[in-house]
């Protein structure tokens, strides 16, 4: 399995657009860039995971300290790329980050789902996470 790697220069964030926009629909290419840099500011890091030259597996995610649980790795989006599913590349992303927040010493490991998205309910309850609360939303 290839290596993981964060995504840290404009161009790395840049290449991980078009899978990204398969679990955020409304991302624009022209912004993305903008808006992960405003995020990295604020604590957020992006993971990628190519094959064969081509990004399959993206990961936003941030560690932060929380009351009800202590310090959390949080992951804000996983998605492995439709084409590339079922090839082992989202279980080697969950496993990536979640021996990451080990290593930076978080008590929890999280990440909010869609509730439309059943397969991948159904691939985190293979790996042990289960539904501790759910996430309620106000547009604004």
């Amino acid at each position: 399995m290839p290596a993981i790697r964060l995504a840290e220069t404009d161009s790395d964030i840049a290449y991980c657009f078009d899978v990204m926009q398969q679990l955020r629909p409304k991302l624009l290419r022209d912004q993305f860039v903008t808006i992960v840099r405003t995020q990295q500011a604020e604590g957020y890091q992006l993971a990628l995971l190519e094959d064969e030259d081509r990004v399959v597996s993206v990961a936003g995610f941030r560690i932060q300290q929380v009351l009800v649980s202590g310090k959390t790795l949080y992951v804000d989006d996983l998605v492995t790329d439709e084409q590339a599913r079922s090839k082992g590349h989202g279980e080697a992303m969950l496993q990536w980050l979640i021996a990451h927040a080990r290593a930076a010493n978080c008590a929890t490991f999280s990440l909010d789902s869609g509730s439309q998205r059943h397969a991948a309910h159904a691939f985190y309850f293979r790996h042990r996470l289960r539904i501790t609360s759910f996430h309620f939303e106000l547009p604004l």
